[in-house]
This record gives structure tokens, C-alpha cells and sequence, in this order.
């Protein structure tokens, strides 16, 4: 039986660009891995092919119970498809619903989550679910918030962005690591170093910066344009779009401001994301 690291996130916070520098430190190949080839390296606990096989009928016609009692088995599985650890790729927040465990304990070694300033996850949300700015902030601060069941994936329990991070950094230990989207960014070495230790890659530099290499954004907006990517949405034409932090200071209003850091303030002052005046 092996064991899973969840690579989690809320949405739009740099999930795909964890999978992509894991994927490559896995491969540890001079060529990049292909987007197209990401699910080879890392798994994904809401696909709905499992699910539909366990309940016997498509995903549509199960509710969010449902799918909750069927999700430790699922995950068990996804565990017991090969032996040592697989890395599932998870937007769900980090506890129970319906009375099952969103994660299960017996088959969970660690995980890594991705934290991201709510103020660009809201102006991401808009071009990737086609919300407006204003439903995109209510989208952030609804405890309620579930994706939809769709045919990629099988609906995921996020509850407000301040819930779902507080539940998973409050569980941050040696086998769970919290790290900043922007420190992704602005101090990539030091922080993805920090991600290859937990995975065993303690001590290789250069496979860990060529890994960084091959994940950069604008290496991966490439292969899309190229190869085009599975995981875009509908509402857009393409996945990879910006890849920046800071975009919310020319989008959003003083009042969108002040709404998100009205809702958000604890966990927006835990990572240092609250803008000054505010």
C-alpha cells in the first residue's frame, strides 16, 4: 500500500505550477514534461472516472454526501495503485463533510499547500469561472462554496478562502508544508528547495533549478499555446494567462479592497498580504 501528498490549494492559487516543478523534479529529464503529461506524475482525487465506478452510475446523479462516503475509498485506491507515495492533486479543504474525512488519514503521508493573496485570487477567478469582480469576492467569502460536478471532476468542498487556508496552515508540521505563491515567485530557489526536502530531494541544486526551469510560467502558457491544456475552463480561452502577483492594484476598486480585506484580515495578516491603509 502507498501513501499520498496531497498538493493542495484553493483555486487559482499555483496548484498546476506545484504539479508542474514535481512533475519535473520526478522526471529528472533535460526536456520538460509535457502539460499533457502531468496526470503520469501526479494523480487527482476529484476525477470522476473512480467515482462513477464505485456508485454505479454517472457522477451527475450523486450529491455532495455521496460523493464524501465515496471519497476514502477512492482515495484508498489511488494509495494502493502503486507502492511509496503519489502525489494527488486536491482543492478540497482540509477536514470532514458529511461526516467523512475529506482527506483520509490512512492513506495521507503529508501535502503541500500553496497560499495565494485573495486579492488576485479574485481577479484570476474572473477570467477562469466568467464571475464578475463582485461575485468573485462573495465567491471568496461564502462558507458554502463547492465546485460543480462537471465531466473533468467531481464536485470539491472549498468553503471560504479563509477557511480553507486556516485549514490547512494550521496543520503545518514536517510532513505538511505551507508555502506563499509569491515566494514562488520571488524567491524560487529557496522556496521549491524547500518543497523537493519534503519530497526527498534534499541536496541536487541543479535538478532542483532545472525543475524550476521547465515549470516557469511562461514555459508552460508555451506548451498550452502549442498542445493546448485539458484543464481550461469553458469560460476561457486559455489556462495560463498572467502568472503574476500584484494584478489586483489595477483591477479592483478601494471598495472591492476593503470588502475582501474586511472578510479575510486573520488569515490575510498571517501570510502579509494586507495592503497599507487598509
Amino acid at each position: 500500500m502507498g501513501h499520498i501528498i496531497w498538493l493542495a490549494s484553493y483555486p487559482k492559487s499555483g496548484n498546476t505550477w506545484l504539479r508542474a516543478f514535481l512533475a519535473n523534479l520526478t522526471a529528472n529529464q533535460t526536456a520538460p514534461v509535457p502539460l499533457a503529461d502531468l496526470p503520469r506524475y501526479c494523480d487527482d482525487e476529484a476525477l470522476p472516472e473512480r467515482f462513477q465506478a464505485l456508485a454505479g452510475r454517472p457522477v451527475t446523479e450523486l450529491d455532495m454526501a455521496q460523493l464524501s462516503a465515496l471519497r476514502p475509498t477512492v482515495q484508498t485506491q489511488i494509495a494502493g495503485a502503486r507502492d511509496g507515495i503519489t502525489f494527488v492533486k486536491t482543492h478540497n479543504f482540509l477536514g470532514y463533510q458529511d461526516g467523512f474525512p475529506l482527506q483520509h488519514p490512512g492513506v495521507t503521508a503529508g501535502g503541500i499547500y500553496v497560499v495565494r493573496n485573495p486579492l488576485d485570487v479574485a481577479v484570476s477567478m474572473t477570467h477562469h469561472f466568467g464571475l464578475t469582480l463582485d461575485e468573485a469576492i462573495d465567491y471568496l467569502g461564502d462558507e458554502n462554496t463547492t465546485t460543480l460536478t462537471q465531466h473533468l471532476w467531481v464536485s470539491q468542498a472549498l468553503t471560504s478562502w479563509s477557511t480553507h487556508v486556516s485549514s490547512w496552515a494550521d496543520s503545518a508540521g514536517a510532513n505538511l508544508l505551507v508555502v506563499r505563491y509569491e515566494d514562488l515567485l520571488e524567491k524560487p530557489t529557496k522556496t521549491f528547495a524547500k518543497i523537493a526536502a519534503l519530497v526527498g530531494v534534499k541536496t541536487d541544486r541543479a535538478r532542483i533549478e532545472r525543475s524550476i526551469r521547465h515549470a516557469r510560467f511562461d514555459a508552460l502558457a508555451s506548451d498550452e499555446r502549442r498542445q493546448g491544456f485539458v484543464e481550461v475552463s469553458d469560460k476561457t480561452q486559455r489556462f495560463f494567462r498572467v502568472g503574476r502577483s500584484n494584478q489586483w492594484r489595477n483591477v479592483l476598486s478601494a471598495d472591492q479592497i476593503a470588502r475582501i480585506v474586511e472578510r479575510h484580515r486573520e488569515q490575510m495578516k498571517r501570510f502579509r498580504y494586507i495592503p497599507n491603509g487598509y
